[in-house]
């Protein structure tokens, strides 16, 4: 059984010191579904736009906050295996990333995990401005592995 929904957007906003220190916040967290937000407050690099650092840390951690919202971690962990972050344009604002995964693959990626003690899965991304506008794409590859 997944985490309560407190507990998951705690884990995800204060578990990891520097996720902390950015501020980021986890705005949804459903089974299946997550949506981010990296504040631009905090987090600017020398010419005022966002810091690469955050841009990637918001591009990595939805295949950890979809865990959290749609897995038992009393029987999985996730494992990031690589993250690719293309820079598309300056990131000014706030920055939103959504992920998702249907209820199929949720539950092919318990079965394989369970029967071969890990499964992958993938997720590509969009980073987006307030206005839609996408500022970064990122693709991940992660892994649900059987304590």
């Amino acid at each position: 059984m997944p985490l309560p929904i407190a507990l998951a957007r705690q884990l995800t906003e204060e578990q990891i010191a520097f996720v902390k220190r950015t501020g980021l916040k986890a705005e949804v967290l459903e089974p299946g579904f997550v949506r981010l937000m990296m504040p631009a407050a905090g987090n600017a690099n020398h010419i005022g736009s966002m810091y690469a650092g955050a841009l990637f840390t918001l591009a990595e951690l939805p295949g950890g906050a979809l865990f959290l919202s749609s897995f038992d971690p009393k029987r999985f962990y996730p494992v990031v295996k690589e993250v690719n972050l293309r820079f598309r344009r300056p990131a000014r604002g706030d920055i939103r990333v959504e992920a998702r995964l249907t209820p199929e693959e949720i539950l092919r990626l318990e079965r394989q995990a369970a029967t071969e003690g890990k499964a992958e899965y993938c997720l590509e991304l969009r980073l987006t401005d307030e206005q839609g506008e996408m500022v970064a794409e990122s693709r991940g590859l992660y892994q649900l592995r059987m304590h």
